[in-house]
């Protein structure tokens, strides 16, 4: 652990790449792991906004799809944290797309912020924002 990285700010960190883990091993009860149950996501496709652990996990499925027909990869490039003692938010870019697409323009596009609560004594993600920037 990094001598300047807090207790929280490691936990944190080691659930988001947990979290990134388990989306590559496309398994969806690992993914929505660790989230809290009226977690708030907004997202990249539609439905834009997702409120609840149940439709959470239920965008889940086609992002997996195309992961494997797109020989897609999900990757954090950089991760960053910070944490109260009952709050916190990350925030990480990461490479997600297809590898044709990487073999083009490998730059990390995915922004990612994450928000959490400590609930009964450890760290959930109560909402996660996922975007890529405009195409200009």
């Amino acid at each position: 652990m990094d001598m300047n990285m807090t207790q929280d700010e490691a936990a944190i960190r080691r659930l988001i790449e947990d979290w990134a883990s388990a989306v590559r091993a496309q398994k969806v009860d690992k993914i929505v792991d660790r989230h809290a149950n009226d977690i708030v996501m907004f997202d990249v496709p539609p439905p834009v906004e997702v409120r609840g652990i149940a439709a959470y996990r239920e965008t889940w499925p086609p992002f997996l799809e195309w992961l494997r027909e797109g020989d897609g990869t999900f990757e954090i490039m950089k991760l960053e944290v910070a944490a109260g003692d009952r709050v916190a938010y990350a925030t990480a870019l990461l490479r997600c797309a297809s590898k044709a697409a990487l073999a083009k323009d490998n730059t990390p596009r995915l922004r990612l912020t994450v928000g959490l609560r400590k609930i009964d004594g450890a760290w959930n993600i109560a909402h996660e924002h996922h975007s890529f920037p405009a195409d200009v």
